[in-house]
């Protein structure tokens, strides 16, 4: 259990009361850290905090709300959970939108700025503002939750996909850059899931079929088998692991 042990260690989670991002704050509390639930709507964040640590038996987590964005929110989140719990360990960032779906070459400016912005932009800004505390700490692990679209095209989700590309990018270069300070950058490359987030995609029976019907476990994922792989990134177990992508999609790339 010491390998996947994460007591005293402190993690900022994004986008994490629902979805994704909610099953790996709660699996990282339960292996000892002192989590951070973000969002955007404060009374979401206070109610998975609160059953965090109603299940834990301790004050686990803490509840801070943030549009990821407003750089000035990261900020405030960043220096909150300092002033909370004195330290960042692990970053997760996992928030991330996709207003848009069509061809990539007829999107808005606006829904493409909107895009890059948040799943691009925003994740430099919080690896920014952690890695100098990481730094003189000589530790610490940023976690990346990218997709298996960024590893090929689409024809409907174009422009996300390249965001999720570029997130693959981003670890990688952190990696290079921050390694000798034993600083680790990875990406969780998650297929389809079953979240809000991708509800389009699985609601309707037969578009599930034709999404699943041609991979391996022949089903789509459940946010809790993301979670672990988040959990191994942030402790001793995966120490060893840096710039890469952990594809967890019921094999659905290599079919």
């Amino acid at each position: 259990m010491d390998l996947f042990d994460l007591t005293g260690k402190v993690a900022i989670v994004t986008g994490s009361t629902k979805g994704i991002g909610e099953a790996i704050v709660r699996r990282l509390a339960e292996h000892g850290a002192n989590v951070v639930v973000s969002s955007r709507k404060a009374d979401a964040c206070e109610r998975v905090a609160g059953d965090i640590n109603r299940s834990c038996g301790r004050k686990a987590a803490v509840p801070i709300a943030c549009n990821i964005n407003y750089k000035e929110q990261l900020q405030s989140l960043v220096q909150q959970t300092r002033a909370e719990w004195g330290r960042i360990d692990v970053l997760v960032c996992n928030a991330a939108l996709n207003p848009y779906f069509g061809p990539q070459m007829e999107i808005s400016d606006e829904a493409f700025d909107k895009i890059m912005g948040a799943n691009v932009r925003s994740n430099h800004w919080l690896c920014q503002l952690v890695l100098p505390e990481m730094v003189e700490r000589k530790d610490g692990s940023i976690i990346i939750v990218s997709s298996i679209g960024g590893m090929k095209g689409s024809a409907v989700i174009g422009t996300y996909c390249v965001s999720k590309a570029a997130d693959f990018q981003m670890a990688r270069n952190i990696a290079v850059e921050y390694g000798p300070y034993n600083i680790r950058a990875n990406c969780i490359a998650p297929g389809l899931i079953k979240t809000d987030f991708a509800r389009a995609l699985w609601e309707d029976p037969a578009r599930l079929e034709y999404s699943t019907r041609n991979t391996p476990l022949r089903r789509i994922g459940l946010p809790d088998e993301i979670a672990g792989a988040a959990v191994f990134l942030a402790s001793k177990a995966g120490a060893f692991m840096s710039g890469q992508a952990m594809v967890i999609d019921g094999g659905a790339t290599i079919a």
